[in-house]
């Protein structure tokens, strides 16, 4: 059985989609990608040269191009702290007192939290937000009114 360059091409992109699956790494979708543009250039009948520098060229320039897309992306805030993990994040919770270590007990949605204060200056009562949540304890800054 005599295989093409472009068939060979087309397997490389196949096990590189497969690797992509089995370890999450999406720059492997862009070798892919360099694959299956060889695999084009060997069907236009290119010499085995030219489907290399099509594959690198390709694949290499959508890593690139990935890569300076990421970089250049907001980065999201941690998990503890990002209302979109969250929901709790930026909900208000009142606060009767704050114990000499900067602790209190608050109630929030039917149940009572641990809460430390995490915001400047000295813990006051009253309402505060939630601004992260640690395990099953609160992490909470005053609410500003303005």
């Amino acid at each position: 059985m005599d295989f093409q360059a472009s068939t060979l091409w087309w397997v490389l992109a196949g096990l590189l989609v497969v690797a992509e699956l089995l370890s999450g790494t999406f720059y492997l979708l862009m070798l892919a990608l360099g694959a299956a543009a060889a695999a084009l250039a060997a069907h236009a009948a290119g010499g085995f040269s030219i489907q290399l520098v099509t594959a690198a060229l390709v694949g290499g320039g959508a890593t690139a191009a990935w890569y300076l897309k990421r970089a250049r992306a907001p980065r999201s805030a941690p998990a503890a702290s990002n209302a979109d993990v969250n929901l709790d994040i930026g909900q208000t919770v009142m606060v009767e007192a704050w114990d000499a270590h900067g602790l209190a007990s608050v109630r929030h949605r039917g149940a009572t939290w641990t809460a430390r204060h995490a915001g400047p200056g000295q813990p006051r009562p009253g309402a505060h937000l939630i601004v992260a949540m640690h395990g099953n304890r609160l992490e909470l800054a005053a609410q500003l009114h303005g």
